[in-house]
C-alpha cells in the first residue's frame, strides 16, 4: 500500500497507519519532493517551481519502480495527496488495486481558490514555512482537537515546519492548476474507499458525496470527532476502515 501525504505535510503523517497496519500489508509511505527528507528537486521546464499533480504523481510510480514493486498496489492519499492518488489513477491505473481518498474532493480550485493559493505563495515567500504552518494549523483540525490535544498540535506544526519554501509552493502552483478529477471518476473500476472527518473545515461533507455518488461501488466512512487529518486526529477509527478495506481489495 503507497500512502501519500498532503500539503504542506510529510510521511511523518502516516506514523499511527505504519505501526497500525504493517502486520496485514507492506506500506510505503515516502516524502514527496520538498518534504521532509526529499530535498526540493525542481519540476521539468518550462515550469520549475511548479510540482504538478502528475509529476508528484509520476515521482511516486518511480519509486515503485525503484522498489521493484510491480503488482497493482492500494494507493491512498490524504487531501492533496488524493488528488495525486487520482491523477496516478488516470495515468497508471494498471499500477492501481484500490483507491482511498481522505479529506479529499475531486473538484479543481475555484477562482478564489486559485487566487487564495497566489496569496498562500507570497506568504510563504516572505515568511517561510513558520508562516504558512501558523496560518494553517487550526484549520487542519478539528476545534476539539486544536483546543484539547496540544501534543498533536505541536506534532503538526512539527511536520508543517520541516517542508522547504520550494516544497509548500510547488504544491501550491501544482494544486492551483491541477486537473479537475470529476469527469473521469465514473471511470474509477477499482475498490475506492472515501474517509472524511466529521468536522473537517477545509473540505464540505457534500462535496465527498458527491465524490461517492460519482465513482461506482465506493465506500464513504464519515468519522466524528476528526477534521482534514482525520487519520491523526481517529487514528483506530481510521485503521480499521482501511483495515477492512484491505481484506475487501484482497478477497
Amino acid at each position: 500500500m503507497l500512502l501519500i501525504h498532503g500539503y504542506p505535510l510529510n510521511r511523518r503523517l502516516w506514523q499511527s497507519q505504519i505501526s497500525g497496519l504493517s502486520g496485514i500489508a507492506r506500506l510505503i509511505a515516502p516524502d514527496l519532493r520538498g518534504h521532509g527528507e526529499t530535498p526540493p528537486f525542481p519540476a521539468p521546464a518550462p515550469n520549475p517551481q511548479t510540482y504538478s499533480m502528475e509529476l508528484l504523481a509520476e515521482d511516486c510510480v518511480q519509486l515503485l519502480d525503484d522498489l521493484q514493486i510491480t503488482q497493482p498496489v492500494i494507493v491512498g492519499g490524504l487531501s492533496m495527496g488524493g488528488y495525486i492518488s487520482l491523477a496516478l489513477y488516470r495515468n497508471y491505473p494498471e499500477r492501481v488495486a484500490g483507491l482511498i481518498l481522505a479529506a479529499t474532493r475531486a473538484s479543481a480550485d475555484t477562482p478564489e481558490g486559485k487566487i487564495n493559493r497566489d496569496k498562500a505563495v507570497e506568504i510563504v515567500r516572505q515568511g517561510g514555512a513558520p508562516a504558512i504552518a501558523q496560518s494553517m494549523i487550526q484549520r487542519m483540525l478539528a476545534s476539539q482537537t486544536y483546543k484539547y490535544r496540544p501534543d498533536l498540535v505541536d506534532v503538526v506544526m512539527d511536520i508543517m515546519l520541516a517542508t522547504s519554501v520550494e516544497g509548500i509552493t510547488g504544491d501550491l502552483l501544482g494544486m492551483r492548476d491541477r486537473t479537475d478529477s470529476t469527469a473521469s471518476l465514473p471511470n474509477i473500476t477499482v475498490p475506492t474507499l472515501i474517509v472524511h472527518g466529521m468536522d473537517d473545515q477545509l473540505i464540505s461533507l457534500d462535496e465527498v458525496r458527491t465524490m461517492e455518488a460519482s465513482i461506482p461501488g465506493a465506500t464513504l466512512i464519515i468519522i466524528p470527532g476528526a477534521g482534514h487529518l482525520v487519520n491523526l486526529e481517529q487514528p483506530e477509527i481510521f485503521n480499521q476502515a482501511v483495515r477492512d478495506f484491505i481484506l475487501k481489495v484482497v478477497n
